[in-house]
């Protein structure tokens, strides 16, 4: 198994969020950055396998303040040396797919093969609306809401993901799909440079585009999709050859998905796939519960519950939700002393087996030295039972 720490970064303490406003705070950002250097420093040393953020807008409160993973992925990747970075992920129905292919394929080169890419669809009406106005009708789309607002974000988020892996693979780009046409139209090119030393050009027309630098890695980055929770995804996914993270979810509806992708994938169950969980590890389960209750229990109350991203939890028969002591002895949150955690992880495993976990730390909800010292744990004395 592969492990990887994943930051929806926050910049302040619970406290300080609940100040109000704390996303206008230049000084709180400024010890983000800080922070997440050392643990990341810190990730790197210890073997980790990669990092990831992921992109979200306009985030005044303070949750989630990452407007730009592919440069933060940089920022961190020049002060490490093995640790891949990457992203969960950038929100292709609202981004240009051409701009994201050459982003990330520049990432590649500058990171020297350590990119890693990943792609979300994107659910935040407040930004996702703004930032795909000119994409007619792209909005975005709730978990577990299978309506037209999620079928047409759906439909832009396939075709841009087709346009990226063309990028990276096809010599000369050309395209004709609902949201794009490349060309656009035709445009005069006459420039005799591109006649001697290019290509792309009949009679003056243009006819093809070249998207450069394709990738170092070839045929490209690895690919992931947060947070993978339905099954159009996962089939998605299993098509394309894309590992996609699962949130914790309710035993029924795992199975379900695990199915699925191993059916289409031609994979064995869980190969391919990822986790996400909150990883919090302290010296007694005491003071891990009271951590996680400022920082994951916390933020899901107040971001991520209003989204429905706690719906996959409940018990579909009876519609109950487990209590928090339930979710870390199921393995859905490994949080706790190194026992407690490996107890919990040894659940999730016996449940369903997975290539990959992706770590959840909470920073800045989570105080810094504390953070460093359950980064350290979780690696030292809790992976190498499962690698």
């Amino acid at each position: 198994m592969k492990a990887s720490l994943f930051y929806l970064p926050s910049i302040g303490s619970r406290a300080e969020i609940e100040a109000g406003m704390a996303g206008m705070r230049g000084d709180l950002y400024q010890r983000m950055l800080r922070e997440l250097s050392e643990q990341i420093r810190l990730a790197d040393e210890l073997g980790y396998d990669s990092v990831s953020f992921t992109e979200h807008h306009f985030h005044i409160e303070g949750f989630e303040v990452s407007n730009n993973p592919v440069l933060l992925d940089l920022y961190f990747a020049m002060q490490t040396k093995r640790i891949r970075v990457g992203q969960l992920g950038i929100v292709l129905p609202a981004a240009n797919p051409i701009r994201v292919a050459e982003d990330i394929a520049m990432l590649d080169h500058m990171t020297g093969g350590r990119a890693c890419a990943g792609f979300a669809r994107g659910y935040q009406r407040r930004w996702v609306d703004i930032m795909a106005q000119q994409a007619h009708g792209i909005h975005g789309a709730l978990p577990n809401q299978h309506d037209e607002i999620d079928a047409a974000n759906r439909a832009a988020f396939e075709e841009n993901f087709r346009i990226v892996k063309k990028c990276w693979t096809e010599e000369m780009l050309t395209h004709e799909g609902k949201f794009w046409r490349i060309p656009a139209g035709p445009t005069p090119w006459a420039l005799d440079t591109t006649e001697k030393w290019g290509k792309g050009v009949e009679g003056g027309i243009l006819k093809a585009v070249g998207v450069v630098p394709k990738p170092l890695q070839k045929p490209h980055p690895p690919l992931f999709q947060p947070f993978a929770s339905s099954e159009s995804t996962i089939r998605f996914c299993a098509k394309e050859d894309v590992t996609p993270i699962l949130p914790a979810m309710h035993p029924v509806h795992e199975e379900k998905l695990y199915s699925v992708y191993a059916e289409v994938s031609g994979r064995p169950k869980g190969a391919g796939m990822g986790v996400l969980r909150d990883v919090i590890i302290a010296d007694t389960d005491e003071q891990a519960m009271a951590l996680w209750r400022d920082s994951g229990q916390f933020a899901g109350r107040a971001w991520f519950e209003p989204f429905g991203f706690r719906k996959g939890l409940a018990d579909p028969a009876t519609g109950r939700y487990p209590t928090p002591e339930e979710i870390i002895a199921q393995g859905y949150a490994y949080v706790g002393t190194v026992d407690t955690v490996l107890r919990a992880m040894e659940a999730s495993q016996r449940r369903q087996p997975v290539d990959w976990t992706f770590c959840y730390t909470y920073n800045a909800l989570v105080p810094h030295d504390i953070l460093m010292r359950s980064i350290e744990a979780f690696w030292t004395k809790v992976m190498p039972r499962f690698q």
